[in-house]
């Protein structure tokens, strides 16, 4: 066994299609265009979502609703992920930074603070946002919420 006997599996590989290269190729004249009509032409281009003249899904879908582009979107986080991040970093100051470390957000994330879990630690909270639950859960432990 060499190089120069090396060959594809069995009907793994297909001729290539020649297009245009004479009428002994079998592609040639039309170049397997057809006779006439734009399709035929050079330079034609569907467009996107034509589906040969019948009505396009786009338009035959009905729509609805509406996308609020001032939307803000906010990562949440619980408090029982709050404790557990306390407990493994042994620290009393959270911020975003601290949760972007620990890879419970990513940097650009608006973080807010929801109430699912039990604080044990007095802890400093500093996000962008935090429901009731969760604020005054922080507060009743002796621990402080700044929202920035």
């Amino acid at each position: 066994m060499d190089l120069s006997n090396l060959r594809p599996a069995k009907g793994s590989t297909k001729k290539v299609k020649r297009i245009g290269r004479g009428q002994g190729s079998g592609h040639g004249g039309t170049s397997t265009r057809g006779h006439k009509g734009a399709q035929s032409r050079s330079g034609y281009s569907r467009k996107a979502g034509f589906e040969g003249g019948q009505m396009p899904l786009v338009r035959r879908v009905p729509k609805f609703g509406f996308k609020n582009f001032n939307r803000v979107e906010y990562k949440g986080i619980n408090l029982d992920v709050l404790a557990s991040v306390a407990e493994k970093l042994n620290v009393t100051v959270i911020t975003p930074t601290v949760l972007v470390e620990s890879g419970f957000a990513s940097k650009n994330d608006r973080i807010k603070i929801l109430g699912r879990g039990e604080l044990k630690s007095k802890l400093e909270v500093t996000a962008h946002g935090f429901s009731a639950t969760a604020k005054k859960a922080i507060e009743e432990v002796g621990g402080v919420a700044n929202i920035l």
